[in-house]
This record gives structure tokens, C-alpha cells and sequence, in this order.
């Protein structure tokens, strides 16, 4: 089988590394050309109708956040011809840290709580992150709560080392094939690739 060679397109760092051990873990030989984005939603929606008329030369993989409506009402609302073949355009239910939780066990043990506090399908979290750091307020690992979870009277929305600890998660203990068995949206996205014939 010949080596695909593949562009992602996704909003940050944490997006990055889930796409690229989806990828990793599928069966076909794909091959990053590069990674465009980590510049959030707004980013990849004015670029779209770019990477659709782009993915005829190469394919696209583009990865992006549900946060509200339907996954469909948004990808007709942002593209204005019919999706090329070539771009894998997949939307996260509702946030990519439904994906990132999906893998119930591994998580679980992450963060040192108990499984049965992550709900059996991660797609139904209304807010994934918000419903992400309450779970990394009951960690029983003093450092990883202080660096996932944003200090006392802090603006900002996580702690100060929130996409790094979760990306070594990813990279070190998540499995795609574990994590599907909890995301309808994953599931779907991985079989979406699993299938690719560019």
C-alpha cells in the first residue's frame, strides 16, 4: 500500500495530538505533511472552502469542535461547494476532551478517581472541559491538579500546564480503539479514516 501523505488542520495543540495518534493508530500508512491552525475555530472556518478546493492535489484532515448546533448544519454553514473526497472534515462531540475522556479506564487512571465518573458515552457531556477540570478537581495528584486546574481567582479557564499533561496523556496512555467504544463521534470519524481511499 502506498504512503498517504496528509494535511491536518485543527484549532490547538490538543486537537493536534489526538489527530495525530488517530492517524497513527489507523491501519493506513498515512504520512503528515504538515499542521496548519492552532489559531482556534475561526481559523479553520476561514480556511475551509481553501482545504476543500486544495484536497483535489492532496488530502485534508480537518479537525474541529462541536461547542453547539449539529455537526451537519455546521459543515453545510461552512462550506460553500460539496465536500471534495480527499477532505476528512470530522467534528468533535461536543469538544475534543469528550474524545480525550472516551477512553474511560486509561483516564481514570490519569487523573487517580475512580471510572464510573466518566459518563459511558462522553458525546452526551455538555460542556467536555468544564466537565474535564471538575474531574481534575477530585484528583487525588496534588501537581496534576495544580496544572490542569486554574488557581483560585485566576481569569483564565485552566491551569497553566492543561495542554501539555493532556497531551502526554494522549501520547503515552490513550488508545483510539479503547476511546471509540465511548464516542459515537469518534467512532464515526475513525471509521471515516479506517475506510480512506484517496
Amino acid at each position: 500500500m502506498n504512503d498517504i501523505y496528509i494535511t491536518l488542520a485543527v484549532e490547538d495543540q490538543l486537537s493536534e495530538t489526538v489527530a495525530r495518534k488517530i492517524l497513527k493508530e489507523s491501519p493506513q500508512p498515512f504520512i503528515i505533511n504538515q499542521c496548519l491552525g492552532n489559531q482556534g475555530f475561526g481559523y479553520l472556518k476561514s480556511k475551509i472552502n481553501a482545504f476543500n478546493r486544495a484536497a483535489s492535489g492532496s488530502p485534508f484532515f480537518v479537525l474541529t469542535d462541536q461547542d453547539s448546533g449539529c455537526p451537519p448544519e455546521k459543515i453545510t454553514s461552512w462550506l460553500q461547494n460539496p465536500m471534495h473526497p480527499n477532505l476528512l472534515f470530522r467534528i468533535a462531540v461536543m469538544a475534543i476532551e469528550s474524545w480525550v475522556m472516551a477512553h474511560r479506564d486509561a483516564f481514570a487512571d490519569f487523573l487517580g478517581i475512580p471510572p464510573d465518573k466518566i459518563p459511558l458515552e462522553t458525546d452526551t457531556i455538555e460542556n467536555p472541559k468544564l466537565f474535564l477540570l471538575s474531574l481534575a478537581r477530585k484528583s487525588r495528584f496534588h501537581r496534576l491538579k495544580q496544572d490542569i486546574v486554574p488557581a483560585k481567582g485566576a481569569t483564565s479557564v485552566q491551569g497553566p500546564d492543561y495542554n501539555n499533561r493532556l497531551c502526554t496523556f494522549i501520547e503515552q496512555s490513550w488508545s483510539v480503539h479503547m476511546a471509540r467504544k465511548h464516542s459515537d463521534s469518534l467512532n464515526r470519524a475513525y471509521n471515516r479514516i479506517q475506510g480512506f481511499n484517496p
